[in-house]
């Protein structure tokens, strides 16, 4: 890399000390930016992921906009699909739409595997020149976990109750095994090759995990995920897992081989810690927060601080991403008040 790379997301996500707590946010890159919008405009998401100078732009402005400590990588959790033989189409207001869903043993055992130098080499490339060129704080690349991406592929596209997923993961036990040991081998491939383009960090995003319960979650995810994290761990790079509304699983993602765990707004910091969560923490200020005065953003910022910082291994964010309605001046202010407010306390406390 050409500029000094500042480090303090990276030592926070191993549990080591810092000055101040890091802060990045979920959907930090697009979204809610004018420049993002009017390059919208003109292009469609597969369209910017597809031409790394473009993608590169759009991943590097809010690191530019807000001073956050990391970047991410900006593409959609759909991205190596296509090249398994899945068929997705993104649609604007839905999300992504899958014409041909799994419904059979023969459909899983039809999808192909992953050849990033082949199929994705538009990622590579923008990360490279994102790593090599451009950022001086580091890049996170992502993955989505299994089960997300397979409700994707069996219900069609997003869904409010995932009742397809659970009955094919529970009437067809074989074809899901198959599945998550195909997409596992999957995450792992894509997400090395992220690491080995030049990503800092891998982010792992359940997001509708949250829709099973903690036993059918051991039994037909954790496999899987331990699969996925015990092979990554070998990159020594840091590890975080996420999910939305999965704060019952926090403590199945406490015993896997992973560095960090993500929390929603739903679990507290404090209730982690005392659930015994002893990994590094990433999270956790409620998105919609950001639409309400700045005294109640502060208050709210404050309170996770607080909780935050009693421990090393904490990293500021979102329980979920950015919305579009949310004005780019009050996370470029949120960015700053969690760096003072934070340095100055982990100041007073040593």
């Amino acid at each position: 890399m050409s500029k000094e790379m500042k480090d303090t997301f990276i030592k926070a996500a191993k549990g080591e000390k810092t000055d101040f707590v890091p802060v990045w946010y979920m959907r930090q890159a697009g979204r809610s930016q004018p420049e993002y919008r009017a390059i919208k405009e003109k292009y469609s998401l597969f369209e910017i992921t597809h031409q790394p100078e473009l993608c590169a732009y759009v991943t590097k402005l809010p690191v530019d906009q807000y001073n956050v400590d990391a970047a991410v990588l900006y593409k959609d959790i759909m991205t190596p699909l296509p090249a398994i033989g899945v068929d997705v189409e993104i649609k604007s207001g839905i999300g992504p739409v899958i014409d041909n869903p799994i419904k059979t043993l023969e459909d899983v055992s039809k999808l192909g595997v992953l050849n990033p130098e082949q199929d994705i080499a538009y990622v590579l490339d923008t990360i490279k020149l994102l790593t090599e060129e451009q950022l001086d704080v580091p890049l996170i690349g992502f993955s989505g976990a299994p089960f997300t991406l397979a409700s994707y592929m069996i219900e069609g596209g997003p869904s409010k109750n995932y009742h397809k997923t659970k009955a094919f993961m529970y009437s067809q036990p074989e074809a899901w095994s198959l599945l998550m040991d195909k997409l596992g081998s999957m995450v792992i491939t894509y997400a090395k090759s992220q690491i080995n383009a030049g990503a800092s960090a891998i982010q792992i995003f359940d997001s509708w995990v949250g829709a099973l319960n903690v036993d059918d979650y051991r039994h037909f995810i954790k496999p899987v995920m331990n699969k996925i994290f015990t092979e990554l761990k070998k990159e020594n790079t840091p590890l975080i897992m996420h999910g939305v509304g999965a704060s019952h699983l926090a403590l199945e993602w406490n015993d896997l081989p992973l560095d960090v765990v993500g929390l929603d707004w739903r679990l507290s910091i404090k209730e982690a810690r005392e659930k015994g969560i002893i990994k590094a923490v990433q999270g956790n200020l409620d998105p919609a927060i950001l639409l309400a005065p700045w005294n109640v953003i502060e208050a709210r910022a404050k309170e996770i601080l607080d909780q935050g910082i009693k421990q090393d291994g904490f990293i500021f964010n979102l329980g979920h991403g950015v919305f579009p309605e949310v004005d780019p001046a009050v996370l470029k202010r949120l960015t700053s008040f969690i760096h003072e407010y934070s340095a100055e306390a982990i100041n007073n406390r040593r």
